[in-house]
């Protein structure tokens, strides 16, 4: 059975497409999640999100180092684009993180008790396409019930502040991008259940960009 994940997406005000973009793909024993957030708005910035996003689904099995690399080369021709990356490994547990640029990335514990219920997940500051920092993934382990929510900089960060332990996924995202879109930039929220993704052998592929 697939896991349910939501995501909910405004382009700018004016704008008839939007510079953000996501990914969800599965493959063998795993899940890569992503978010693109394209320097912009408009066409120019749709179309970076669209390079990056055919390169993250072709090659989502691959480790996030590998793909941020892949991004890159292709989009010296475009404006390039803040990318955050999750890889998802079912038997291990785990979720693999990389961030490059201001998408933000919060894990929310389904544990009422944990120590730090909603960890802000680190990016570095570059541009995928134009400028790469060291590219260091961090391996973080995860449990059914553990949500991991995406959003790009359309969207205040504040969001991470009152995030619940347990919501169905497309509410929430509709919920966060309705309270915390600024309306000055494209905007974008994903939320995907690591449960899924942690206890599922096999789930179906699903992308928007």
């Amino acid at each position: 059975m697939a896991p349910e994940w939501g995501v909910a997406s405004v382009p700018l005000a004016g704008e008839s497409e939007s510079g953000d973009g996501f990914v969800v793909k599965a493959f063998d024993k795993g899940v890569l999640v992503a978010v693109i957030d394209a320097l912009g708005h408009g066409p120019d910035a749709a179309r970076a999100a669209r390079v990056a996003a055919a390169a993250l689904e072709q090659y989502a099995h691959e480790k996030p180092e590998v793909l941020v690399r892949r991004c890159d080369d292709l989009m010296h021709e475009t404006r390039g684009a803040a990318i955050s990356v999750a890889s998802f490994d079912m038997q291990s547990r785990t979720m693999t993180w990389l961030g490059v640029g201001n998408v933000t990335g919060a894990l929310v514990r389904a544990d009422l008790t944990a120590e730090q219920r909603v960890k802000r997940l680190m990016v570095r500051g570059g541009v995928v396409g134009f400028h790469l920092p060291e590219l260091r993934a961090s391996v973080v382990p995860v449990l059914p019930g553990d949500t991991l929510v995406l959003a790009t900089d359309g969207v205040g960060i504040d969001f991470t502040n009152s995030l619940p332990a347990i919501a169905r996924p497309q509410p929430l995202a509709e919920q966060i991008l309705q309270r915390y879109a600024t309306h000055d930039d494209d905007a974008l929220v994903l939320v995907f259940p690591c449960s899924g993704a942690v206890t599922e052998t096999a789930c179906s592929e699903q992308r928007r960009a």
